[in-house]
This record gives structure tokens, C-alpha cells and sequence, in this order.
């Protein structure tokens, strides 16, 4: 569910939101509500906050609206957004200029579930969040959103070899955590796996 109606804020980030006609913002609010859920795990990924991770989709969209024109005729529109929204989070964490000491375990949940899965995912989730900016991107790009080495390097901006020596090296210190376990969530497939 969208928290907000960002063709509302587009105009507000300095596009030209306020020139699309109703055709194109029919189009757009299909679009947009086609790829939410799928920006969100994507910013998830990448801030193991789930409401960040919101405000980030959002931030993307509503710049993909003010700008929808160039968007919808790019070669793929999916990829130019998710490009927005890594930018975003680079932004982010520019912005912040505080540097994070990660707590020597991950903090607990309010809402405790016995679940195995849910043990594993917070466990993954929290050595996720000790890796740096981009083994981070690597990784939640190559393995978790599935995307080939190419289609992650042109969304980092740096090439396929560069996805894979930081994916190869993330998912080593995922690896190395001690917060997983052997059998525990760490991608299983090799960094140079698919091309």
C-alpha cells in the first residue's frame, strides 16, 4: 500500500510533473502500483528498515513521476527507477556523514516468533547491515533481487567484474559472520554464477 499519492509531490522535487496529462499519469499510477512492493524489497535490501525502505520507493517514484517522460522511454523503465533509488540511498547515506558502529549482535525484535525462518532472516538481515555500502548492493542485487552482473553493475554504475569481486567478497564476510550458521541464509550460489 502507498503511503502517499507521489504524483501529488512530484512537482514539489523540481520536475515537470506538473506537465504530464492524464493518459500519462494513468499509465504512471500503473506502473507505480505494479512495481511498489518490488521497490520496497529492493530499498529493504539495502537499509534492513522497513519504513526507510518506504520513504525510499517513494522518493524514486516520485522522481520517476517528474520525469516520466524520459522514464517510460528509456530502454527499461524498471531499471532506471531502481536506479533511482539506489541513488537515493547513496544519498542517504552521504547525507548522515555519521559513521555506523554495528552492535555486536542484532538488536531484538519487538514482536518475538518462535519461527525458524524468522531467526534466519533477522540474522541475515543484521550481517546484511556490517557489510560496507557496496557489498551490500552486490549482494541484495545479485541474490536477492536476482539480477544478472551486468544488470547490477549498470545499476552501481561499474562493471560486471566489479559486481562480482564485491558480491564474492560480501558474501565472505556473510560467510565469516558469526551471527550465521553453516546451514543459515547466506546466498549459496557463487559470486561468478550467472552472467
Amino acid at each position: 500500500m502507498l503511503l502517499c499519492d507521489v504524483t501529488q509531490i512530484a512537482p514539489t522535487l523540481g520536475g515537470a510533473g506538473d506537465a504530464v496529462n492524464a493518459s500519462d499519469r494513468e499509465q504512471f499510477e500503473e506502473f507505480m502500483t505494479s512495481r511498489w512492493a518490488g521497490l520496497v524489497r529492493l530499498a529493504f535490501g539495502l537499509t534492513g528498515d522497513r519504513w526507510l525502505a518506504e520513504d525510499l520507493a517513494q522518493t524514486a517514484l516520485a522522481s520517476a513521476y517528474a520525469s516520466w517522460w524520459r522514464v517510460r522511454r528509456a530502454d527499461d523503465p524498471d531499471a532506471y527507477v531502481r536506479r533511482i533509488l539506489i541513488n537515493a540511498s547513496k544519498r542517504r547515506l552521504r547525507r548522515r556523514r555519521v559513521r555506523e558502529q554495528p552492535a555486536a549482535t542484532p538488536p531484538e525484535t519487538a514482536v518475538s516468533d518462535p519461527t525458524t525462518m524468522v531467526d534466519e532472516r533477522s540474522a541475515l538481515l543484521g550481517a546484511l547491515q556490517e557489510l560496507p555500502p557496496r557489498q551490500r548492493a552486490a549482494v541484495v542485487l545479485r541474490y536477492w533481487e536476482g539480477l544478472t552482473d551486468a544488470q547490477a553493475g549498470a545499476l552501481l554504475g561499474c562493471s560486471g567484474g566489479t559486481v562480482r569481486s564485491q558480491a564474492a567478497r560480501g558474501l565472505a564476510k556473510l560467510r565469516a559472520s558469526g551471527g550465521l550458521g553453516p546451514d543459515d541464509a547466506a546466498p549459496r550460489q557463487q559470486a561468478g554464477g550467472t552472467r
